[in-house]
């Protein structure tokens, strides 16, 4: 069962995102809101019939503390690009889609991750990964996250994320354990 939606009111004008087409928009003070998601360092909020997504880093403007970043994977046993690649895939495991409940690799969206040594001993990371549909807004910001938590990773100097189209995603493509959450 799924927790009901907390309600809440903004505390001074913040700006959001409008899912699902990921358009700005500013919600003034004492705008009413509930929130329906809180994963991975962001809100999802339901106000007036639109879906929006609330930055972690905004989350005094409802009255939340600001999320603190997802506690670092541990350092890789494994100093090589296989241990860096386990460290980028945890990192991913920290990434949700704003409308839906579970993480982006549970939820199939992340095709491919390769990590490539540089001269300085750190890595290259490129991420493809896709979204639930095409026309979603909602992919760059989405992106942004992945390449910004995959940045904050010791090892890593460049971070990169492609978005793929094919194969089209669907959900096949989706892990049991997320399936099983949804409800599926």
């Amino acid at each position: 069962m799924r927790p009901q939606p907390e309600p809440v009111v903004t505390q001074r004008a913040v700006r959001v995102e409008c899912i699902p087409d990921g358009r700005p928009a500013e919600l003034p003070a004492g705008t009413p809101a509930r929130i329906t998601q809180a994963l991975g360092g962001s809100f999802t909020l339901w106000v007036e019939g639109q879906l929006m997504r609330l930055r972690g880093a905004d989350a005094d403007a409802i009255g939340k503390p600001i999320p603190s970043a997802p506690v670092a994977p541990a350092e890789p046993t494994d100093s090589g690009p296989e241990g860096v690649r386990s460290l980028v895939w945890q990192t991913l495991k920290t990434c949700y889609d704003p409308e839906i409940p579970v993480d982006i690799v549970e939820l199939g969206l992340v095709y491919a991750c390769d990590v490539l040594p540089m001269d300085d001993g750190r890595y290259r990371v490129r991420i493809q990964m896709t979204l639930t549909a095409p026309g979603c807004g909602m992919g760059e910001a989405i992106a942004d996250e992945v390449c910004d938590k995959v940045l904050a990773l010791p090892p890593v100097a460049e971070a990169t994320v492609d978005m793929v189209f094919d194969p089209p995603w669907d959900r096949s493509m989706m892990s049991e354990a997320a399936l099983l959450s949804l409800g599926l």
